[in-house]
């Protein structure tokens, strides 16, 4: 194996190749107000219960129905929703109904008051469990108290933010059971 030449890079930006997860659509609701927001910065946390935390700037106006209502979804959208992902994150849902903007289907959920998208591959509802770290570095901490997925596919295609405007779709599955083969790598 070649070690690749390296240059220096700049650390702010490093988050281009460290974003762990598929690009999301958040739901949240507050007092008859709803909203739907793309997340790119979201981490699993732990697995029984199921915890996720999730970084939703000040800036954005999902950041206070989230806080508020202490719940969200966290929506999984697929490469079918790209041009919605991507035109969610490009407005504010302040001045707009986002889901009629972008064609999305609300759907009341089960244990949350903010709805489920419809059209996304899955659907996870989460309450807020831990808010201490929302005012210094607007983290916050949900636990997943109800999940919908979709049958299949097994592994969807998802979209994956790089920054500045660049995506990546996920690729091929590869098992280290089955062993790695670097041709499908």
């Amino acid at each position: 194996m070649k070690i690749p030449a390296k240059r220096d890079f700049p650390v702010e930006k490093v988050r281009r190749f460290l974003e762990p997860g598929p690009v999301l659509l958040v739901s949240s609701a507050w007092q008859g107000e709803t909203n739907l927001m793309t997340l790119g910065w979201h981490t699993v946390l732990e697995f029984s219960p199921s915890l996720i935390g999730c970084m939703i700037t000040s800036a954005n106006h999902s950041f206070d129905l989230i806080r508020k209502s202490r719940e969200c979804v966290l929506n999984l959208p697929t490469t079918v929703l790209a041009k919605a992902v991507i035109g969610v994150g490009n407005c504010t849902g302040g001045r707009i109904d986002k889901f009629k903007k972008f064609g999305l289907t609300p759907v009341p959920a089960t244990e949350v008051g903010a709805p489920l998208v419809g059209e996304c591959f899955a659907n996870f509802e989460c309450k807020l469990v831990e808010a201490k770290l929302v005012p210094r570095y607007n983290f916050f901490i949900f636990e997943v108290v109800k999940a919908h997925v979709a049958r299949a596919p097994k592994y969807p295609r998802t979209l994956h933010y790089r920054g500045d405007g660049v995506f990546m779709v996920s690729g091929p599955s590869v098992s280290h059971r089955r062993g790695f083969k670097t041709r499908n790598l």
